[in-house]
């Protein structure tokens, strides 16, 4: 059988998977001009959808756009810097201009300092190998800072084409979805050329007459708890507004659930101490003591520490855990990745961390 790629983007068309580069119903097979459903819900509708895709697939993608005089937005999730960067961009990029865009900004809590977490976000970048023109703070879902955003990409951008580039969940659509709506009055965005000599699947939306913002499909990073999750469990895990802090004084001897997806152990500490927690606000975070801890797992895992719910169980890796002495003079940020993350005062105390076999677990100075 010929093979057939979609006539908006170049992808080759597959009916199987809706969240895989290319998709499209087998009723669209018969038609003259096949398009994949993203670039028809571009073209009809001007909505953009990621779709997910390999780290192998997507780093073949990236020298593309090293090979372009092009300009790069790199969109990472506030919630999740460390799990939502992609590894390698650093040489696909060329000498390409890289503007880094904290998304999901409306999430964190007010009182928290924007000027400390761009430094804090350059530090980040730079130990990725990444060095970074800009970084900006926004939520391309309330439209906080989008149109200085928009603003500065037009001044900075010098005509050049932007790609805008992400791991899933990290609201890039939700992003280009913003421009598209605040930017064009045209109907049809989407070009019917693509790159030849390539499998790719990259999406024009024309900027002007010469120049696009180019969509990429959403890369996976498969140690980000999302991964694990139905759906009904990621829109529970995933914080819709303002994260509230939860404070938990602890003595060594006690233990945290965070549902029942993480857990969060007191091995030693000098005193009873508050440690604060940012995950979504729909997350139950259980207190117990130690010694009934695996017991209580392994019990009510499902019920009183939920998520996981009976779906996501079906899947559900063994937990590996990862102890952590904290001996600085300044708090600590122990992330959970794709989850949320808890903050440990001043030193010392020595706290151990259970996460789903494959997910990251980092420490990192504290943000807030």
């Amino acid at each position: 059988m010929e093979e057939l790629y979609c006539q908006g983007c170049g992808a080759p068309i597959q009916t199987e998977d809706e969240s895989k580069v290319g998709y499209a119903p087998k009723s669209a097979l018969t038609r003259d001009e096949i398009v994949c459903k993203r670039c028809f819900r571009l073209k009809h509708y001007n909505e953009v959808q990621d779709v997910d895709m390999t780290a192998d697939d997507f780093l073949d993608m990236l020298h593309e756009i090293g090979q372009r005089d092009a300009f790069v937005l790199k969109v990472v999730d506030l919630f999740d810097v460390h799990g939502s960067f992609i590894q390698g961009l650093n040489r696909f990029a060329g000498n390409n201009p890289v503007v880094l865009v904290g998304n999901k900004v409306d999430l964190l809590p007010k009182s928290i300092n924007f000027n400390k977490v761009k430094n804090w976000m350059r530090r980040v970048a730079k130990n990725f190998g990444l060095k970074v023109q800009e970084v900006y703070l926004v939520s391309a879902t309330t439209g906080t800072n989008m149109k200085e955003l928009a603003f500065e990409l037009e001044r900075i951008r010098e005509g050049k084409d932007i790609f805008v580039v992400g791991s899933t969940n990290v609201g890039k659509s939700t992003l280009i979805n913003y421009f598209i709506q605040n930017s064009t009055e045209e109907k049809d965005v989407i070009t019917t050329s693509y790159f030849p000599g390539t499998t790719l699947g990259f999406i024009d939306i024309p900027l002007d007459d010469r120049s696009s913002m180019i969509d990429t499909p959403g890369i996976i990073n498969h140690y980000q708890m999302s991964h694990f999750l139905s759906k009904k469990d990621l829109k529970t895990v995933t914080p819709k507004k303002e994260v509230k802090p939860k404070v938990f004084q602890l003595n060594e001897g006690q233990a945290l659930f965070i549902g029942g997806l993480a857990r969060f152990d007191i091995e030693q500490a000098d005193h009873n101490i508050g440690y604060v927690c940012y995950f979504s606000n729909d997350l139950n975070i259980h207190r117990t003591k130690l010694e009934k801890a695996d017991e209580l797992y392994e019990n009510h895992l499902g019920e009183l520490l939920s998520p996981p719910s009976e779906e996501t169980l079906k899947k559900w890796p063994k937990m590996t855990k990862e102890t952590f002495k904290i001996n600085g003079q300044q708090k600590t940020d122990l992330v959970f990745s794709g989850l949320g993350w808890i903050t440990i005062p001043e030193g010392p105390v020595t706290v151990t961390a259970y996460v789903p076999k494959g997910v990251r677990v980092i420490k990192r100075e504290a943000i807030i």
